[in-house]
């Protein structure tokens, strides 16, 4: 990473395939991300995937992801590391856990390759069962990222299953226990268990943080968002209560806050 622009950020807002929302609304996600860089007066550039990362890398200081299918191939996930070892920080969210998905025989549902990109992030998105309200609690109130947060905040999005890659060095921030009612069919078909608890059978990591040389990466696996145009093409399900739009955790404080310090950071010395 050079110095030319150390406090630059890179935008990477997009679905799979390209021009598709593959679910979510990357406009409305990309213009609040890029409301809030502004806020701190971070220039950015933007991109749709990972296709000229190699690029904007060099004169960047943070990397910021919201993506829905779009991932980073071996090549640029190595470029993505050796920058953040040299001092580069990667903001994830959302779907950044994600990636390729293969079909499994006999079952509706798909799983999630795991690739290089997930070890380089610090975690692997199993599934989520539907939008619903839950707490998140802050494990650790005391950093930096957390700042104002408080202890605990609600919101309503889709609870995400991650598997952490690397838990004996990643510091976790967010988890959330979503209750016995929050199961998903693919937990015993497309995966043989849910790799996502914590050791006390319950709990599921949401945010986390993770040293990498002079840099880091930071994930959060909140900000679900869609619109009508987003989520068409999908089978009508008359027992689908999904509203149309849907903003869930960008209308939380909290969540606005944990962005808000989360750039603060990738921005930082």
């Amino acid at each position: 990473m050079t110095d030319k622009n150390p406090g630059r950020a890179h935008l990477i807002t997009g679905g799979f395939p390209p021009g598709s929302g593959a679910g979510h609304d990357h406009d409305y996600a990309r213009l609040r991300l890029l409301g809030l860089l502004a806020e701190q007066d971070v220039p950015a550039s933007v991109g749709n995937d990972f296709a000229d990362i190699e690029k904007w890398l060099p004169i960047s200081r943070l990397l910021i992801t919201y993506v829905a299918g779009p991932y980073p191939d071996a090549a640029q996930s190595r470029a993505i590391q050796q920058w953040m070892e040299a001092g580069g920080h990667w903001l994830g969210l959302h779907g950044t856990s994600g990636g390729k998905a293969e079909r499994v025989e006999g079952v509706r549902q798909r799983r999630t390759v795991k690739t290089e990109h997930h070890a380089v992030l610090g975690s692997y998105f199993l599934t989520h069962p539907p939008l619903c309200k839950f707490r998140v609690d802050v494990s650790d109130s005391d950093h930096a990222l957390t700042k104002g947060v408080g202890t605990s905040f609600e919101v309503e999005d889709e609870p995400y299953f991650i598997e952490l890659q690397h838990p004996e060095s990643t510091r976790i921030l967010l988890t959330a226990d979503y209750g016995p009612g929050a199961v998903s069919p693919s937990i015993g078909t497309v995966y043989a268990s849910d790799t996502s608890l914590l050791p006390d059978g319950k709990t599921r990591v949401l945010g986390y943080t993770r040293q990498i040389g002079n840099g880091g990466v930071t994930y959060l696996a909140l900000g679900h968002c869609h619109n009508p145009a987003s989520r068409a093409g999908r089978a009508n399900d008359p027992a689908d209560k999904t509203p149309p739009v849907f903003h869930g955790a960008w209308e939380s404080g909290a969540f606005i806050t944990l962005l808000r310090n989360a750039i603060a950071w990738g921005v930082s010395g």
